[in-house]
């Protein structure tokens, strides 16, 4: 096809690569994600660039990994972004839900904004904004749930972040963002530009809140559920056992983290979890069908995937801020007749951010000199292409990960390593032996030459990117 074709990216915020049935978990009901899997191309290694959401959503919408666009941590300044190269272009560009920019509401590029962000805000620390999703509950007099008004429940501190949603379903963040977008492309005039659309979903990131009838059908399944032992966790370095305890002092997102959960407690936490996943699942197959009907669907590559991934419970862990695969490894499917191989699986390592480079390709924009993704199309396409010889993550101090100054990892298909820039200790994986990374070999001193081998990988790695940016390309 020669024209532009309308781009439609949906993002979900903090969910794991093992939540869509097509890509191999059975346990799992999401019918309309496996058909974007089955008609188009999946990535199965799509490793994000930081383990938070900010820093990871500055890096996609940037091409550029954290040390180069200076956004390390949440609420860092982030106001630039490839969709304004989208913009130029000629494509008519617009965000309905959550980008996490800061400020939230910086143009970025977008010509509409109706910004959706996360759904737990109520905490001194975070800065004050009042979305389009506080509008609507303000306007039908509905107080908005959050960990203030979960705080009252008896067994808040015991519930893993896990509440049912007992208010009108269509109010569900979900819900909204989901019928917000599909208000923008049935009911708005039709745009006479190519589209870029990105729909941001506040889920499945906690609070855990799906609606009682999706949970109910995971609560009767067997779930895959965390093998903790004692041992793993004393082998994890300082900052992460003092992140873990600052998880079980301190309810981020309304999530109180135990260190001795019951298998009944994990399984509630996991089927809401999956259950919010099936949600949106539903809502992406309301938005194909609006899509549809309305015409936009007719020379349209959809995007499908999410920030980071979540812990719940592996490795003795919540939420992110650590580098184990379960947040590190996140779903990237591409969809589009005409444009996209169908049913084709992509097991090359590729940095999430690789989605920015290959959108400006599809879109027929030059990409910037110093950009350090690297466009996809050729495998979208059926085609080799040169993959990367490692995938790289870092994250610096925050006041959640507040005992390092700063994290890094490098990983390719057989090994893993997490460096601590404080520490002298870190973490080391065989992954060919060792898929479920329980067992770190950083002093074992077999592997003390394949150790020194990837911290100066990532050394080097840090010398060619900052050379780089000092002159103006890649």
């Amino acid at each position: 096809m020669s024209t532009q074709p309308n781009i439609i990216f949906i993002i979900t915020d903090q969910q794991r690569y093992e939540t869509i049935q097509a890509l191999g978990y059975p346990y799992m009901d999401t019918p309309n994600l496996d058909r974007l899997v089955q008609e188009g191309t999946s990535f199965s290694n799509s490793f994000i660039t930081a383990p938070s959401c900010a820093p990871s959503r500055a890096s996609l919408f940037t091409g550029m990994y954290p040390h180069t666009n200076g956004v390390y941590k949440n609420d860092d300044p982030w106001e630039r972004s490839w969709v304004e190269l989208l913009a130029d272009a000629g494509y008519h560009c617009v965000n309905v839900g959550k980008m996490h920019t800061s400020p939230y509401t910086t143009p970025m590029g977008f010509h509409e904004r109706y910004v959706v962000e996360n759904k737990d805000r109520q905490h001194p620390n975070l800065p004050f904004f009042f979305d389009e999703w506080d509008k609507a509950l303000r306007a039908r007099n509905i107080k908005k749930p959050g960990r203030e008004s979960y705080r009252d429940r008896e067994d808040y501190r015991e519930s893993l972040g896990v509440f049912d949603w007992d208010l009108p379903e269509d109010m569900h963040p979900d819900n909204f963002v989901a019928n917000l977008a599909k208000w923008w492309i049935k009911d708005r005039p039709k745009v006479k530009k190519p589209v870029f659309l990105q729909i941001g979903f506040p889920g499945p990131h906690p609070p855990f809140d799906s609606i009682p009838k999706y949970t109910e059908a995971y609560m009767n399944k067997k779930l895959p559920l965390p093998n903790v032992t004692e041992k793993e966790i004393a082998e994890q370095p300082k900052a992460l056992q003092a992140l873990r305890k600052q998880h079980m002092e301190v309810d981020h997102d309304a999530v109180v983290h135990l260190d001795h959960a019951t298998p009944e407690q994990q399984h509630r936490q996991r089927a809401t979890y999956f259950a919010n996943v099936t949600m949106i699942d539903e809502q992406i197959g309301e938005i194909f069908k609006a899509l549809d009907e309305s015409g936009y669907l007719e020379n349209s590559v959809v995007i499908f995937t999410s920030d980071h991934g979540e812990s719940l419970g592996d490795h003795g862990h919540s939420q992110k801020w650590n580098m184990y695969d379960a947040v590190t490894k996140v779903p990237m499917i591409m969809w589009g007749p005409g444009h996209i191989q169908q049913g084709q699986q992509v097991n090359d390592l590729v940095q999430h951010m690789d989605l920015g480079a290959t959108v400006l390709e599809l879109a027929g924009i030059d990409l910037p000199r110093d950009m350090e993704a690297r466009s996809l199309v050729p495998a979208l396409q059926g085609k080799a292409m040169e993959e990367r010889r490692y995938v790289f993550a870092e994250h610096s101090r925050d006041p959640i990960l507040d005992a390092t100054e700063f994290m890094t990892m490098i990983r390719d298909h057989e090994w893993k390593l997490v460096h601590f820039v404080d520490d002298t200790y870190g973490q080391l994986f065989n992954l060919q032996e060792d898929p479920e990374e329980l067992h770190n070999l950083w002093n074992d001193e077999r592997y003390a030459s394949k150790k020194q081998e990837l911290i100066a990988a990532i050394l080097s790695w840090r010398i060619r990117s900052d050379l780089a940016t000092a002159k103006g390309y890649r």
